[in-house]
């Protein structure tokens, strides 16, 4: 039963990227050393293979820090992180099936550029799953220590995807 399920949305499945004008919305689950929270953004195409596209985080579960009998909470700052982002969604240059987009790109954000690389499978129309893993490359401040790690670090998005 579970099989034949999975075939029917297969089946039905749709484009993850159609190009100019494509846009999408993603909810989701953010992971990092420290810390995990929510994850949403938006992608919008603006060509065959190009989109630009925002995503914000904020960290809800963090780990506090006790030193020398103080224990320190991380403030608002330290969970939030903000993104705009550039892909090149190569899914078709790739020959991958329709319904899987596969999209490396750049972003800059309030803490650091960086780099990510996301796949998005669409199973109907307007749903699908995606998951993103990034890495900064140039961290706007090189002495990051204790919460300043936050959003500062490697991470990897999970998250429900829908066309808009």
């Amino acid at each position: 039963m579970i099989v034949c399920l999975f075939s029917a949305f297969v089946s039905h499945a749709q484009d993850a990227y159609k190009g100019k004008g494509d846009t999408k919305m993603h909810v989701g689950a953010n992971f990092q050393n420290g810390g995990t929270g929510i994850v949403t953004g938006a992608d919008f195409g603006l060509g065959e293979n190009i989109s630009i596209g925002f995503s914000a985080s904020y960290l809800l579960g963090v780990k506090e820090v006790t030193l020398a009998d103080e224990t320190f909470k991380p403030e608002f700052k330290d969970r939030i992180d903000a993104k705009i982002k550039f892909n090149a969604n190569i899914g078709n240059v790739l020959t991958l099936p329709e319904q899987l987009d596969v999209y490396p790109g750049l972003n800059l954000g309030v803490k650091n550029f960086g780099g990510h690389l996301g796949a998005r499978y669409f199973f109907t129309e307007g749903f699908g799953l995606q998951t993103e893993l990034g890495v900064p490359f140039a961290k706007y401040d090189t002495n990051v220590q204790g919460f300043e790690k936050l959003n500062n670090q490697f991470y990897a998005n999970f998250s429900m995807v829908f066309n808009l």
